[in-house]
């Protein structure tokens, strides 16, 4: 746990840290504000451990969250940290002086090696109490251990690199056999590979990495005090446990390729940084005399892996031959270096040292640095105490070095979910590439921050950069939201102005026409942009001011087609006499408004193309609103063009079925001026039904009689039943059309025989044709002889009608015979039925004494009943009680009446006084009346048996209870 002091010290350094910070980032120049309510952690932020060794720790390595630390002489601490509390202790066994020297622990933290100082080594697995000594290995002493990391687990490392303090390099396999009944060596071989050497001899081997890369390829790097050797070669496929000696055998005859450098403190440490969980490193950092080699990692490089390398010199505090570096980590962007008695953090970006933390004398000297690579914690120890280091946030200051360094999208890929340091950055690249004469890409950057937009605009016009400048307006445009509409609407109308402007400019000169043509297009995208349709369409009226001030025809067609305002385009077209253009424009919206208003402008110049479009409109049109086009156009055109109106009604009509009245009286008026022989035709297939014609009679009726179209009056006097008047007019056209006419009024034979003797008349005295005269004779069954004689003149002689004499005398002769046999029949009918009657009145019916009541099923003979030919019978009460309900109301009326005078008929006399005579013709009169109510009660109730007869028949679909009655019957079964 840690104690008062760390906590007071941790508390200065973080006071002073963030005030450096605060001071740093100074007043922004933006819109955004730098508002900070907490003190910002740091980034390497220290935690000691809450551990009291018992003994002194000789030496700590942790992976995969496995920390393993050796303590004293013979004791061997290990912790799962992701259970603390539950430590395991192993002892060495070991009796004599020997002491650990180092300790190594795979990337899984199953396999630990720990060498002593007597040259022997020792193995043990996570997975076993017992510490196994490795025979093979006894006589060195190692420095450095490469891991498998590709195929290493828990039971088996694998093929490993290990080196030692003599420059040997051993390749050798670690396996332990699970549940055997014999203990057998873990070291399955222990074979030398290569020997590392600098210009003294062999030198110790400070540390081993094996990477692999694309296609099978490895790398190998090795360390000693002073050189970087680098190993390159492939592995054969499916021989990679069989190990790495083919890499070193490839360099027996010639030195690798190393990196060396003169100084040296008499050892080096190489540090890797690798961003996720079984991936490669990406860089390195290797500490030797010099400084710190810092590199990133190309595993597509053929013979190094080694790229972008630099070396940072240490910080001026540190004299390597006093205080000099013991251990280095490397994170992504820093290098953590750990002295005697502090650790110093320097950003590898540009070599400052951006975190120092002073360790108290208390805690003794520190040992050892290390790095968990799988959860990225940084360990410490000194001999009495443990620390550890969580990296928080690393990255949060980069953005600001990589733009120190003019890498503005990397400071931009760094800061992007802070806005407030996004803008800052987006700031420095605009002004560095305003300075370095890139306007264009000035001017996006630019659009993107928060700085003045006026003192932006300003700084391109004063520098004479108007592509830039609207560059600039275009982006911001871009980044505006829906509700600014304002600035949306200046920056719109500013645009158009300068677009305008520009292409005004490049028109006039030839040799800029691919330009023009080029600004011409982006200014059409900028006008079509979705995004500016709102703006542009709510401010057209200004848009089309500035296009109509510079004369830019053009645009402005092009622009109301974009806006939809196509009565502004074909006015244009009308007006320049490109009518074909404006029928086009209107053919391709087809709208109909602009239809009814262009054509008759349109239908004086091209009829037949209008016309065409018309039709191909179809019903979306209303013919009517088009007559007017058509009226003007027929009165000033010849017959020739009243052909393309006649055309078009003719479509309305016959194509699209059209019944307004109006639409059939113009065509009406077309065909009577210029058509009479399509008139009639039309008129006839209009029919003679008065309700099923669509146009105005007497109208029509008017037009033909101006026009002295006779047969057109007849068909319409016809149709309208005038049948004298079109009996007279048709005299005037053909007797054979007059016949025609005679012949329609079918169902009044008075009128038929009128009309008929009209045109005898005129047949007889206007063209005194007697055989004529007797043709309608046997024309017509109404006409007699006797009927068309007088017609004729005194002096006609009887030859020429003797045989029509004759032939109505035989008919008068026909007519008397069949009226004769009409009559016997009618008398032998009569005789029938008198005898049918006489029948009826001796027919009778045999009642028995058990018969009952069909409705009610009571003995019959109790009280009055009735008996129908069907054989039912009922009580007169039960009769009447059934039939009553189904009685129409006036007969429930007159049933009720004559029951209650048949109830006063049966009353007696009141009068005791009367005479005896009197009584007696009295009781008569009575009687008769009486006899006379029963029977008309008996022709209702008793007309037919309620269960044989149409009562029956009708009855059927009313339902069996009363749906008044139906909710108390449905109580009345519960």
């Amino acid at each position: 746990m840690a104690s008062i002091l760390d906590e007071y010290e941790d508390s200065l350094y973080r006071s002073a840290s963030v005030q450096q910070s605060r001071a740093s980032v100074g007043i922004p120049h933006s819109g955004y504000v730098n508002a900070r309510l907490e003190k910002e952690t740091p980034i390497f932020n220290k935690q000691r451990i809450d551990f009291a060794p018992p003994e002194k720790i000789n030496s700590l390595v942790v992976s995969s969250n496995q920390l393993c630390m050796s303590l004293g002489k013979d004791t061997l601490l290990r912790i799962d940290l992701g259970k603390p509390d539950e430590p395991n202790q192993v002892e060495l066994g070991r009796k004599d002086e020997a002491k650990v020297y180092k300790m190594f622990l795979d990337h899984t933290g199953s396999h630990l090696l720990i060498a002593l100082n007597t040259g022997e080594c020792l193995y043990l697995n996570r997975s076993v109490q017992k510490v196994r000594a490795l025979s093979r290995w006894k006589g060195h002493l190692i420095e450095s251990v490469g891991w498998n990391k590709f195929l290493g687990s828990e039971t088996n490392t694998g093929p490993i690199l290990v080196g030692t303090a003599q420059g040997q390099i051993y390749e050798a396999e670690i396996s332990v056999s699970e549940g055997s009944l014999f203990s057998t060596n873990p070291d399955q071989y222990f074979r030398q590979v290569y020997t590392l050497e600098e210009e003294s001899g062999p030198a110790p081997v400070c540390c081993l990495e094996i990477e692999r890369g694309i296609e099978g390829k490895f790398f190998i790097i090795a360390t000693t005090r002073k050189r970087l050797f680098q190993f390159v070669g492939k592995v054969p496929e499916g021989t990679e446990q069989q190990g790495f000696s083919s890499i070193f055998a490839m360099h027996a005859d010639h030195l690798p390729s190393f990196r060396e450098f003169p100084a040296n403190f008499g050892f080096s440490e190489i540090a890797f940084y690798t961003p996720k969980l079984r991936s490669n490193p990406r860089s390195f950092a290797w500490m030797m005399g010099n400084g710190v080699l810092y590199g990133t990692l190309d595993y597509s490089r053929p013979d190094s892996i080694l790229s972008d390398e630099r070396v940072w010199v240490y910080p001026s505090d540190i004299d390597i031959t006093v205080n000099k570096p013991i251990s280095i980590v490397l994170t992504q962007f820093h290098f953590l270096l750990l002295l005697p008695d502090r650790v110093k953090a320097v950003c590898t970006l540009n070599g400052q040292v951006v975190f120092q933390d002073l360790f108290l004398e208390k805690f003794g000297l520190l040992t050892r640095m290390i790095k968990d690579p799988t959860v990225q914690q940084i360990w410490i120890h000194t001999e009495k105490v443990v620390f550890r280091y969580h990296v928080q946030r690393e990255s949060r200051d980069v953005w600001k070095m990589y733009m120190n360094m003019n890498k503005f999208d990397l400071a931009k890929e760094y800061c992007k979910d802070r806005p407030e340091c996004l803008d800052i950055v987006l700031a420095k690249e605009a002004e560095h590439c305003f300075q370095n004469k890139r306007y264009l890409d000035s001017a996006k950057c630019y659009a993107l921050t928060q700085n003045y937009f006026e003192e932006i605009a300003l700084k391109f016009i004063e520098a004479k950069q108007e592509e830039a400048l609207m560059e600039f307006l275009i982006k911001k445009l871009s980044n505006l939201k829906p509700s600014e509409k304002t600035q949306t609407t200046l920056l719109t109308t500013w645009l158009t102005e300068l677009y305008l402007n520009w292409l005004g400019i490049l028109e006039g000169d030839p040799s800029q026409r691919n330009l023009y043509l080029d600004i011409r297009e982006k200014f059409r995208t900028f006008l079509s942009s979705p995004k500016n349709k709102d703006c542009l369409f709510n401010n057209r009226a200004s848009i089309y001011e500035l296009l109509a001030s510079h004369g830019d025809t053009e645009h402005m067609v092009y622009f109301a087609v974009i806006m939809q305002d196509y009565e502004r385009v074909v006015a244009h077209h009308c007006q320049h006499d490109e009518y074909d253009e404006a029928l086009n424009v209107l053919s391709r919206h087809r709208d109909e408004k602009l239809f009814y208003k262009f054509s008759p402008v349109l239908i004086q110049h091209i009829p037949k193309k209008v016309v065409d479009a018309w039709i191909s409109m179809g019903s979306r049109l209303d013919a009517r609103n088009l007559i007017p086009a058509l009226v003007n156009y027929s009165q000033s055109a010849s017959t020739q063009q009243i052909n393309e109106a006649i055309r078009y009604m003719e479509f309305c009509v016959y194509q699209l079925e059209e019944t307004q009245q109006a639409i059939h009286n113009y065509l009406l008026s077309l065909y009577a001026l210029c058509r009479p022989d399509s008139l009639l035709s039309y008129l006839e297939q209009a029919g003679t039904n008065p309700n099923r014609i669509h146009y105005d009679l007497k109208y029509a009726l008017r037009l033909c009689a101006e026009h002295g179209h006779h047969h057109a009056c007849v068909h319409i006097y016809k149709v309208m039943e005038l049948y004298e008047e079109a009996v007279d007019l048709a005299l005037q056209v053909d007797v054979d059309l007059a016949k025609s006419c005679a012949d329609l009024p079918e169902d009044d034979e008075e009128l038929r025989k009128k009309l008929w003797l009209k045109i005898a008349r005129h047949v007889v005295q206007e063209e005194k044709d007697v055989k004529k005269a007797m043709a309608c004779l046997s024309s017509c069954a109404l006409l007699k002889i006797e009927d068309v004689l007088p017609f004729f003149p005194d002096f006609v002689t009887i030859d020429h009608f003797k045989e029509a004499i004759c032939n109505s005398l035989e008919d008068y002769n026909k007519h008397i015979e069949e009226l004769k046999r009409e009559m016997e029949e009618a008398t032998q009918s009569a005789k029938r039925i008198r005898e049918d009657i006489q029948e009826m009145r001796n027919k009778y019916g045999s009642v028995e004494p058990q018969e009952k009541c069909a409705a009610c099923d009571f003995p019959l003979l109790n009280r009055p009943f009735y008996l129908f030919l069907c054989g039912h019978m009922f009580h007169y009460d039960c009769l009447l009680q059934a039939v009553f309900p189904n009685l129409p109301a006036y007969k429930q009326a007159k049933l009720e009446d004559l029951q209650k005078k048949l109830a006063a008929t049966s009353q007696p006399s009141k009068s005791h006084h009367r005479p005896k005579d009197a009584d007696t013709v009295s009781l008569g009169k009575g009687q008769q009346s009486r006899e006379q109510i029963k029977a008309d009660i008996d022709d209702i109730v008793a007309a037919e048996c309620v269960y044989c007869g149409e009562l029956m028949i009708r009855s059927i679909d009313k339902p069996f209870i009363d749906p008044q009655k139906y909710e108390e019957e449905m109580q009345s079964w519960l």
